[in-house]
């Protein structure tokens, strides 16, 4: 496996989630800002790349013959064009990542040169503070030596598992759409307790550690959520109490709707 602090990593498009992947590889020391090269049209972007100390260009194709790992953080209708325009500079020795949703494997492996070793990668905002969640999905030629460079490349950023093409779809509706769901979780709990008498400032930094707390012990213990709640419900308590009046309100069966209508989206922008 190459070594990360020799690996030359590329981005074509340097949008905020490109920065976040950016800053996220460089906090280990490993990968060296000199060998991340970064393409966008205009500066506006490049700047943030500029600070972090990594090189910046405005010709795609300069990227790709400076870098093994490449990185498509374009907008999603513009990836055929920018595919076409760096098939000729790709080879097999080059690693190619699409963040874009709705572009399939067999999209980047059609307008790539054969064998060319693709995958395609959903990550979520929270990225930007390295506890994002990642789902990787190879390509028919991308081996399981490439899976876990990038496995390694790609951990500070947050959490990064591997799974089959239908996963990107699913953790679309899940974890990229689903930070959203959370925000307003917590945008509820805290005017529920500014409802109660709480200052907002003070209600809103309590809903976000309980979050933070609740979610780092899911991780943490490995135990089923409803475990970890029913621990909490003592008989007659407050939160059997609270978590009626969620039942009331179908609370688990909206979100479940939420995550189908998330991921249903990210399958049909996949079919166009």
């Amino acid at each position: 496996m190459e070594a990360l602090r020799e690996l030359r990593v590329g981005f074509v498009g340097a949008g905020r989630m490109a920065g976040a992947l950016v800053q996220g590889m460089l906090l280990t020391g490993e990968v060296q800002p000199k060998n991340i090269f970064a393409s966008a049209p205009s500066n506006t972007n490049l700047d943030k790349f500029q600070g972090f100390g990594c090189r910046t260009t405005h010709c795609n194709l300069e990227v790709l013959k400076n870098s093994t790992v490449v990185f498509l953080a374009t907008k999603p209708h513009i990836i055929p064009m920018v595919l076409r325009e760096i098939a000729p500079a790709v080879t097999q020795d080059h690693i190619v990542i699409s963040m874009a949703a709705g572009v399939t494997l067999g999209t980047l492996e059609e307008l790539l040169p054969a064998r060319t070793k693709v995958l395609r990668m959903m990550p979520n905002l929270p990225c930007v503070v390295q506890s994002g969640a990642i789902v990787l999905a190879p390509g028919t030629c991308t081996r399981d030596l490439d899976v876990a460079l990038l496995k390694k490349l790609l951990t500070p950023c947050g959490l990064c598992e591997v799974g089959p093409e239908p996963y990107i779809d699913i953790h679309t509706g899940l974890s990229g759409s689903g930070v959203a769901y959370v925000y307003t979780f917590a945008e509820a709990l805290a005017e529920g307790a500014v409802k109660m008498g709480m200052p907002w400032a003070v209600a809103n930094k309590i809903a976000a550690q309980t979050l933070l707390g609740a979610g780092k012990m899911i991780l943490e213990t490995g135990e089923h959520p409803a475990v970890l709640r029913s621990a909490v419900c003592t008989p007659g308590g407050t939160t059997i109490h609270a978590l009626h009046e969620l039942e009331k309100g179908a609370l688990r069966s909206t979100v479940m709707n939420a995550v189908e209508a998330g991921t249903s989206r990210a399958q049909e922008l996949g079919k166009r």
